[in-house]
């Protein structure tokens, strides 16, 4: 469906236009009050003659003109027949305030809610909602939104989403953030959250792109908005809901949406570049830095200029802490900043100015304009707390020696960090942000967001495969685990190689296995029944005779049939005893909405325990794959620690990408890869498969 009539409508009726408090009501009172010209709206109310002294008609069919878009402030039972009454005069999109549909829990509410998307879908008519507080498009004027707020200047360049109505009006009262669209979505059954993010991905007027997210019900469409916004470059900015057990309940039953795996989102966030935030403040504060900075920074790189040593060791702490990077700087700026600062003024990065140069417009500029033009800085963060009531003068000669640089052309971006959360002095922060000078929250927040946005101007979506494995259909309900010779096989067949590996049923197999395979080696039960097979005796390692080989042989089947006597035995699996080498793993997740997610950590028992991973969506590229090794607290280890060799780390992220390839492949079929442990053994040595676990969809 096209949005265009529903967000960018030329004509507008609201049905059941009142003036009473409610949804009716208010938003008839918000539209009076935002919308610059009312003679392309109209007012529908067949018990008035007029709503706040603007003329009222009976009904749609007496308003002269066609109709883009109608909001239905009516009860659920009367939406269907406004909506077939509406297509008659063109109209194309629709906003429907009712509840009462699919969140309510009843065979009722859901039948009514597939009954209203079937007709939407018949009739070509793009709805928001149901259950929704509808939205404001700032950039029209067009304002079809139920809360009422207090009026202010709001049009901007952020496109917010969100699925809470409430949210979105907090996001709203903000007196920092400026929108180009704030859209509450509500249950998102006709037009659905993907298809505002493709809209906003799309809008030369949406600079970013803000979301509450609670669920995504269409991972193509999510997925194409992502792509097109990383190539764009167009930041995206989620507060994701469902990270803990009870919030992916809570979401699911407040809008019906599937919460999925919680790291799966984080995955495919960390493919797309989008940037996932961790609360409220965090969003705001977020999408309100990447809407005011004119433009990114070149480098990763900052440099903090306060007038405090203390606001100097917050930040170097603070800096630390989060990842964001205080390079040194240059030795001409080093000698610069000597003869521009007080003799007692330690020239480092972070900066302790002294406060002597905030009250000279001029000699503040000019230290700015020496840190700036440092060739290792890629932005500048201003550290000062700034008040509501101004009793120190130091801002109005800062904010002129900010306003001098900037005005000179070829300036890097400027931030300002107050270290405590103060009501701000809104003329100040209304000239910072009109010179591009962003005003972040205090330290722990502010370096939370330096290093978002540090790794967005990183991401390069040239280095990814910007595609995901999308099943066509993954019912996972129902799966089969394989045996390890069978799981071993399949990757074999497929190119993974797996090593020397045999099944034998008998003493005289088991021997001759041992003669063809070679000392030493390991036998372990073969059966699809047991799948841990270390945990009941199931293994012998390091057998180094034939005397061996038969106790071996024995003992297994012994302890089998202790721990499971109707466990179907395919034999004894025999291979060879691998060289010692860093444990890792390699697994596969089959996740219901987005597919194989590729997993690498620690191997062996360290996986339960450390849980150092990392997850990402297939497929996947050898630069990828290593990034995805990089992340790991333990890839240490993997490049050589106190004096080890460092590990075939080529040989590895090779393994990742043949593991990716075959789970895109058998996307709709694969349920699990569990590789573990994988032996990686030094630079140029490769490695090898000790024990592997496929579970397929039945």
């Amino acid at each position: 469906m096209n949005l265009t009539k529903l967000l960018k409508p030329n004509t507008v009726a609201v049905i059941g236009a009142s003036e009473k408090e409610g949804f009716g009501g208010d938003t008839c009172r918000n539209i009076i009050e935002y919308t610059k010209d009312l003679k392309n709206t109209y007012f529908v109310n067949p018990k008035k003659d007029s709503v706040f002294n603007y003329p009222c008609y009976k009904s749609m069919s007496e308003i002269p003109v066609d109709i883009d878009m109608i909001v239905i402030c009516t009860p659920q039972k009367t939406v269907e027949s406004l909506l077939i009454e509406a297509s008659k005069k063109g109209c194309g999109g629709a906003v429907v305030f009712a509840s009462g549909y699919s969140e309510t829990g009843t065979e009722e509410g859901k039948k009514a809610e597939k009954s209203l998307k079937e007709l939407c879908e018949k009739l070509d008519i793009a709805l928001m909602g149901p259950n929704c507080a509808g939205f404001v498009n700032y950039i029209s004027n067009v304002y079809p939104f139920a809360f009422i707020s207090k009026k202010r200047d709001r049009k901007g360049n952020v496109g917010l989403i969100s699925q809470s109505g409430q949210l979105c009006l907090s996001l709203m009262e903000s007196q920092d953030m400026k929108f180009s669209y704030a859209i509450s979505a509500g249950n998102s059954k006709v037009i659905t959250m993907e298809d505002y993010i493709d809209f906003l991905v799309e809008d030369e007027d949406t600079k970013v792109i803000s979301i509450y997210l609670e669920g995504v019900k269409e991972p193509r469409k999510f997925i194409k908005s992502l792509r097109k916004a990383a190539i764009k470059s167009k930041p995206i900015i989620v507060l994701k809901a469902g990270k803990s057990e009870k919030g992916k309940k809570n979401a699911a039953s407040h809008t019906g949406s599937l919460a999925g795996s919680d790291k799966t989102f984080d995955a495919i966030f960390k493919k797309f570049g989008v940037i996932r935030v961790d609360d409220m403040e965090e969003l705001l504060a977020t999408s309100n830095m990447f809407s005011i900075i004119d433009r990114l920074p070149e480098k990763p790189t900052f440099a903090s200029m306060n007038l405090s040593g203390g606001e100097t060791g917050i930040c170097a702490d603070t800096g630390a802490t989060y990842g964001v990077e205080f390079p040194d700087f240059t030795e001409d700026t080093l000698s610069k900043l000597r003869e521009q600062l007080p003799s007692y003024a330690s020239p480092n990065n972070p900066l302790d100015m002294t406060a002597t140069l905030s009250y000279d417009a001029d000699l503040y500029a000019g230290a700015l304009r020496t840190v700036m033009n440092d060739k290792n800085i890629g932005a500048v963060i201003i550290g000062y707390t700034l008040l509501f009531e101004i009793a120190d003068p130091a801002i109005y000669y800062m904010a002129e020696g900010i306003k001098r640089v900037i005005e000179e052309g070829n300036s890097k971006p400027i931030l300002m960090l107050p270290f405590l959360e103060n009501t701000r002095n809104y003329e100040y922060a209304e000239k910072l942000r009109n010179l591009g000078v962003p005003i972040l929250p205090p330290s722990i927040y502010a370096f939370k967001i330096l290093k978002y946005l540090a790794d967005f101007i990183q991401y390069k979506y040239e280095d990814k495969i910007l595609e995901i494995a999308l099943p066509d259909e993954n019912d996972l309900s129902s799966t089969k685990a394989l045996s390890e010779f069978e799981s071993k096989m399949l990757l074999k067949r497929n190119g993974i190689p797996v090593g020397e590996v045999c099944v034998v049923k008998n003493e005289i197999e088991a021997l001759e296995a041992a003669k063809k395979i070679g000392y030493p080696l390991v036998m372990k039960i073969e059966s699809s029944d047991i799948l841990h097979k270390s945990d009941v005796g199931g293994v012998k390692l390091n057998l180094n005779s034939e005397n061996e080989v038969i106790s071996a042989y024995h003992e297994i089947l012994v302890n089998a049939n202790i721990y499971k006597p109707d466990a179907k035995i395919n034999g004894i699996l025999m291979q060879e005893m691998m060289p010692k080498g860093l444990e890792v793993i390699i697994g596969v997740n089959n996740d219901v909405q987005f597919g194989p997610m590729i997993l690498v950590g620690l191997g062996g028992v360290f996986v339960e325990i450390f849980k150092d991973v990392s997850l990402y969506p297939a497929p996947l590229n050898k630069k990828e794959a290593y990034k995805m090794i990089s992340e790991l607290k333990a890839y240490k280890m993997l490049k050589g620690y106190r004096g080890e060799k460092p590990c075939d780390v080529e040989a590895l992220t090779e393994m990742m990408v043949k593991i990716s390839i075959f789970a895109n492949e058998n996307k709709s079929k694969l349920s699990e890869i569990d590789i573990n442990p994988l032996i990686v053994y030094p630079e140029g040595m490769g490695v090898g498969v000790a024990d592997a676990l496929i579970v397929l969809k039945e």
